[in-house]
This record gives C-alpha cells, structure tokens and sequence, in this order.
C-alpha cells in the first residue's frame, strides 16, 4: 500500500484511513474482523469523533485496544472535537479539554496522535485554543493538531494565533462531490462551479502542506447517499464500471483511485467496515489512473469542460 507522510512529515500512514463513524453497534467479534481486515491491508490509521455513535464508537474501540495487547503501538489514533449536536459548536478551552479527556477514557488510552477540531465555531478565542493545546501536548494526551472543515481564512487566523503547526484538514471530496476542483477548473467562467465557496482550500493546503484528507469518498450532496449505484449518477456509474474492468478492480476502487490520483496527496477516509470491501478499497492505494480515464470520470460526473 502507498505511504504518505502527514503531520508535517511527522508520520508515516498509508493513503487511506479507517473512518470509525459507523462502528458503534458492531460486536466484538466484528470489531476485531474490520480492525485485521484494515491492519492486513497496510492501514494504520483510525479515524473517530467523539459525536460518533454519541461517543459508542469510540467506546466499542477502546474495548477492541483492550482485548488486543500491543494494537495500540501498531496504529494511528485521530479523534476531533467541537461540535454539540443540534446545539451548537464549541471550541471553547473547557470544551476542547473536555472532549479529549472523555475521548482518551472512551478509547481506553493514555494519548491520541493526532486532534482535529470538527467545524468552525465563529465564537472561538484562539487564545483558549492555545491553551487548550498547551495543556494537552505538554500532558502528552495529543501529538499532532489539526483542523476539519476549515477554510484558508480560518486556517490561517487561527495558524497566526496559536504556536502548533495546523497540518491536516479533513474535508468531504468524492467523484460526485468536486467543489474544491470545480472551482479552479471553471475559472473566469459564469457557470455555477466557478463559485468561490472555499476560498481555494485546495490550493492553499497544498501550498502550506496540509495533507487533506477526504470524508465521504462515495457520497454526494451532505449525507445525500452513496453515488455508486445511484440512478441518479448513472453515467458516473457506467464510467466506473467501465474502469473497473480496465483496472482489475470495482467500481468502489475506481472511486477511490479517482481522489488519490490527484497531485495533492489526499488521504481518503473511507467508512467501510465489511472485510471484503475494506480489501478491494484499499488494493485501488496502488492504482494510478490514467488523465484520460480521470476525466472521463471528471465528466461523467456532470461537471463540464469548456
């Protein structure tokens, strides 16, 4: 499987990470099926939040840690904090230490690698995510910081008021879900793509390093569905499956293949938890579409070229 580094070049993982949003139902014997399928394929890098499962998914992890001696040292643990459900968001210092705490006994660990804050909180002092970050570095409960969610302008208002590098930022981009490319591509033009939502986030983490790492690979729309199989993407879908075959693969690979393929390095964080899946997801680390087949899906897609 193909190694990135993240954090600045601090860490060593493989392209694509394990997101754990769904595995808060899960048995423990399923738990420790989806933890050997992911491990055996290369992946070390696990995903949580602590809104995920209402914190059951963390939970259910830290059990599996318990169970399964030495895991811990073999892996990369990632949580993010900030958001209260339908109440509001919060990165606030109590918050944020708050939150790691009940992150850190939920997973049964003494330290996650790396914390992301969820969502932008218009009410955030940077002073208070300073001192929240001090304490939890300087305690050894979070290596590595970083931001999800975020634009430039945010990135960097809060990167020039607090001393911990901001090397990651987890944004959603699947083939049906363009908008950090669709506006470059579309420059200078009055079609509805060109429109500047992000503040060119793609460009900026590429130029100040920040490995993106992509959420919902196989969505469309915010939590509208899965794009693979969807009438609604048919042509998307035929180019898939067109690919598949041309590749050895599936159309869930070709998917995957379509985000790692681009320039920027992106870390896809997909939320499979069947062994057969996680397996022909990650066998596409290795694939590198050609331009040709990567537009062909760019269109299929609908976006257009001009």
């Amino acid at each position: 499987m193909k190694q990135i580094a993240i954090a600045g070049g601090k860490i060593a993982t493989a392209n694509i990470a394990a997101g754990c949003m769904r595995i808060d139902k899960m048995s423990d014997k399923q738990i420790d099926a989806f933890l050997d399928a992911y491990l055996e394929e290369g992946v070390n890098l696990f995903d949580h939040a602590d809104i995920y499962g209402k914190g059951a998914s963390e939970e259910v992890f830290g059990k599996a840690l318990a169970r399964n001696k030495g895991l811990r040292d073999k892996i990369i643990l990632q949580t993010k904090c900030g958001i209260i459900p339908g109440v509001m968001y919060d990165l606030s210092e109590r918050h944020i230490l708050e939150s790691v705490n009940g992150s850190l006994k939920r997973l049964n660990v003494d330290s996650v690698d790396i914390l992301l804050l969820h969502r932008p909180d218009t009410l955030m002092e940077p002073e208070e995510v300073q001192s929240a970050f001090t304490k939890l570095y300087e305690s050894g409960k979070v290596k590595h910081f970083g931001v999800s969610n975020q634009t430039p302008s945010q990135i960097s208002f809060l990167q020039k008021n607090i001393s911990f590098p901001l090397k990651i930022n987890q944004l959603q981009f699947s083939a049906a879900h363009t908008g950090m490319i669709n506006r470059g591509m579309l420059a200078n033009t009055l079609f509805d793509g060109a429109t500047d939502r992000d503040g060119g986030i793609l460009e900026y983490c590429r130029r100040s390093d920040i490995t993106i790492q992509a959420w919902s690979p196989f969505g469309h729309g915010f939590f509208d569905g899965i794009f693979i199989g969807s009438e609604k993407y048919a042509e998307l879908n035929a180019g898939l499956e067109e690919l598949a075959e041309k590749y050895n693969s599936t159309k869930a690979g070709i998917a995957t293949a379509f985000i790692l393929r681009h320039p920027a390095n992106f870390q896809v964080i997909t939320g499979t938890t069947k062994p057969e899946r996680i397996k022909e997801i990650c066998a596409a680390s290795e694939i590198e579409l050609e331009r040709k087949d990567w537009y062909r899906l760019y269109i299929a897609a609908g976006n257009p070229l001009i």
